[in-house]
């Protein structure tokens, strides 16, 4: 997803590689975290094809339910994890630029005119202080990763990160500028996903701990099936503070943690159970930003026509039908020819637009100067 939702070659570890073996190419993928990327797109699609049929089946709401509890906390903390070089060196300050601002504003001047079109309402106002629908998550992106040295900086990130996100949560006049309460209430996963290493990652995806987490995915959706008929799916929104579910504005002190545990533990189970090899879908883990920018249309011109009016879609058979869609399209928004199509707006290279950086001093030059300062200061 956005950024690279994240299209970034696999990072290094932590620790220097052992140079007895040979190192990897640079360019090479882990084809793990393109399988994560892919299958996470999927559920974002899904959730949103789920949402109309909510009204009146128990397990269309269950499943909505169990994917809204983890599937955005997955996509912040798989960009977190891909964040972690992010130090302000000016080709990432480029990539960031042109791979989530400036598809933002592109994106976002879209949808207004898409809304303008599709409901006849010309007057519909045109704010990049107020995304529209998906658009929030590359606005959160952005804050999140001009913020990454400073997470890195401090000793204990994540539980300061939570402390942000609970005082969002308890702070119902904290307004809704570049969805604030949504930055900050999706933060702790990016932080999390910053202090993570590829050995967190293997260690999920042994036998043992993939067979301990199978029953609470299933012990997840049978709770969500239960709770179905009556819980409010706006607590995994982060729309506003807690007083807008109707509860004290002080319950977000223990709501949000929980809910933080609830979304990591599940998190912790679908990235166990993501296949490690290269498989069909694993090549459109890359196009993922794709998928995300484009479905929106596709879902809000089903809702804007009507078409969840047709009664059948609401059967068992309709869900499925509607649930097959929704893979089948978001997996083509993925492909290379769109991508080929639209690199020109989500990736675009604008090297018109960037000074070009003075050519390194040759070794000799260094040392005939001398080392007046460390490099990069």
């Amino acid at each position: 997803m956005p950024e690279d939702v994240v299209q970034h070659p696999r990072p290094g570890p932590a620790a220097p590689p052992d140079r007895e073996k040979p190192r990897p190419k640079r360019t090479s993928r882990d084809p793990y975290f393109d399988n994560a990327k892919y299958l996470t797109i999927v559920l974002v699609a899904c959730g949103h094809a789920w949402e109309p049929l909510t009204y009146g089946s128990r397990a269309a709401t269950a499943a909505y339910l169990t994917v809204y509890a983890f599937h955005m906390p997955a996509f912040a903390l798989i960009s977190g994890y891909f964040s972690r070089s992010f130090d302000m060196a000016p080709g990432r300050l480029k990539r960031l630029l042109t791979g989530v601002a400036l598809p933002y504003v592109v994106f976002e001047t879209a949808y207004t005119l898409f809304y303008r079109w599709a409901q006849d309402d010309p007057g519909y106002p045109l704010s990049l202080l107020d995304p529209w629908y998906v658009m929030w998550f590359l606005v959160a992106l952005f804050i999140w990763r001009l913020t990454t040295p400073l997470w890195l900086m401090l000793r204990h990130p994540l539980p300061v990160a939570l402390g942000l996100a609970m005082l969002a949560a308890v702070s119902p006049d904290l307004g809704g500028d570049v969805s604030i309460q949504r930055v900050l209430g999706f933060l702790p996963f990016f932080v999390l996903g910053l202090t993570l290493r590829a050995d967190h990652f293997d260690r999920l995806r042994t036998r043992r701990v993939r067979l301990g987490l199978l029953p609470v995915g299933l012990g997840a959706l049978l709770a969500a099936y239960l709770v179905a008929p009556w819980f409010d799916a706006g607590w995994f929104y982060h729309r506003g503070s807690v007083t807008g579910q109707g509860v004290s504005r002080w319950a977000g002190l223990l709501t949000t943690p929980a809910l933080f545990v609830l979304a990591v533990l599940l998190t912790a189970c679908f990235l166990a159970w993501v296949p490690r090899r290269h498989l069909w879908f694993t090549a459109l883990g890359a196009g993922t930003m794709y998928g995300y920018l484009l479905h929106g249309f596709v879902i809000k011109w089903a809702r804007f026509r009507e078409w969840y009016a047709v009664e059948w879609l609401h059967t068992p058979l309709g869900e499925l039908t509607v649930t097959a869609l929704a893979v089948g399209g978001i997996t083509l928004l993925c492909t290379s020819p769109v991508r080929a199509v639209l690199r020109c707006v989500v990736e675009p290279r604008m090297e018109w637009a960037f000074r070009q950086r003075d050519a390194a001093p040759s070794t000799t030059e260094t040392q005939q100067k001398g080392p007046s300062r460390a490099p990069g200061s």
